[in-house]
């Protein structure tokens, strides 16, 4: 493990440091999981709402012309 030093307004320190003590981490291991996320160093696939996470990939298979013209007719269809 290697030192690091940051500097940044103390107000914005001891902002982080309570929202680090409320979620039962060092104010090092909140920094450290933000630069893994940051670059994505985690293993994990980009999180996403629960709403967008369940609907990916849902078009997906469909066999139909899904581009913007075609979205675009389906519009001018339902609301003209």
């Amino acid at each position: 493990m290697q030192k690091l030093t940051l500097r940044m307004e103390a107000e914005l320190v001891l902002s982080a440091k309570a929202y680090a003590s409320v979620h039962g981490k060092s104010l090092s291991q909140l920094v450290a999981d933000y630069f893994s996320e940051l670059t994505n160093q985690s293993g994990t696939e980009e999180k996403l709402p629960p709403l967008t996470q369940s609907l990916k990939g849902i078009l997906s298979g469909t066999g139909k012309d899904l581009d913007e013209k075609s979205y675009k007719q389906h519009l001018e269809d339902k609301y003209l």
